[in-house]
This record gives structure tokens, sequence and C-alpha cells, in this order.
């Protein structure tokens, strides 16, 4: 029987985010089930002084003007990301399949590892300086909450989170 990883993701999968998910899945027969929240709206001032706390200026007020996406654009991004990610998962020849989480990301998450009786899960963010320096980030939240192993990656890059 197939192992199931529950990957949570607020960005499409990318070949960095599928090589590293490969080299975790190795051998094994696993089948990972991505979840892509719909409600990804940043806290515009939290991603404010992320960009600051790293001196990205013109990103830092860049977004602050942007303001928020609606209801119906953040969904058909999730919808895109999820459908992307299916692609990127494929081509790699790893098995996936996914689905839109509504409502709590973290929850969500949770309520699928113990639906599908996953042994482990995956939390795949961009670096947040502020979540993650203050442990608020999605993978410390489904740690506190989960009792399997929780591996928080940077979205295209080798480094590990701290959760």
């Amino acid at each position: 029987m197939a192992e199931t990883i529950v990957v949570l993701t607020e960005e499409s999968l990318n070949d960095g985010d599928a090589k590293n998910l490969l080299t975790l899945v190795g051998e094994e027969q696993t089948t990972l089930l991505v979840l892509i929240p719909d409600d990804r709206h940043k806290n515009v001032m939290v991603e404010f002084f992320h960009h600051l706390s790293l001196l990205e200026f013109a990103d830092a007020f860049r977004d602050l003007s942007q303001g928020q996406q609606s209801a119906q654009e953040s969904r058909e991004s999730a919808e895109a990301a999820l459908e992307a990610s299916m692609r990127v998962a494929e081509a790699h020849g790893l098995p996936a399949r996914g689905f839109i989480a509504t409502g709590n990301a973290v929850e969500a998450m949770v309520d699928a590892v113990s639906q599908h009786g996953a042994r482990q899960a995956v939390v795949i963010t961009r670096p947040h300086a502020v979540a993650d320096t203050l442990h608020t980030d999605w993978a410390n939240q489904a740690q506190d909450r989960l009792g399997v192993p929780v591996l928080h990656l940077y979205s295209g890059s080798g480094f590990i989170g701290d959760s």
C-alpha cells in the first residue's frame, strides 16, 4: 500500500520543490496529496515588514500599494497553482493528487493527514521573516497540532525552515 505525504504549499510546486520531494520519497511507493489554500491573502503589513527586513524596499512599497486580491481572484489563482503543481509532479514522476483547501490552511492539513493516515507532512512556503522568527508559520502551527513529522521547505530551494 502506498504511503501518503500531505503537502501544503502557498504557491504552485516548481522543479526545485519536486526534486526535494523526490529525495524525500526515495524508492518508497508514495502518493502526494497537495493542498493549496483558496485564501492565500497576504497580510499586507507582515509582508511589508518582511521585505523591509530583507532590505527589499521597492518590493515592500509595491506590495503595500497593491493591497489584497478579491476572493474570486484568489480562488482562480489557487486553481491555477493546483493545476501547475499537478503538471510539475507528473513531469517528475511523482504520483500526486490535490485539492483547494478552503478556510484555515493548517486545519485543512490536519484533516487531510487524519483522513488519509499520512505519516508525514510537508509545508512549502516562501521565507516569511516575521512568521518564521516568531514560529507562527504554517509548519510550526501544524507541528503543534499533528502527531507526525512536519518538514518545512522553502519553495524552490533546498533550505529547510525551523519547525
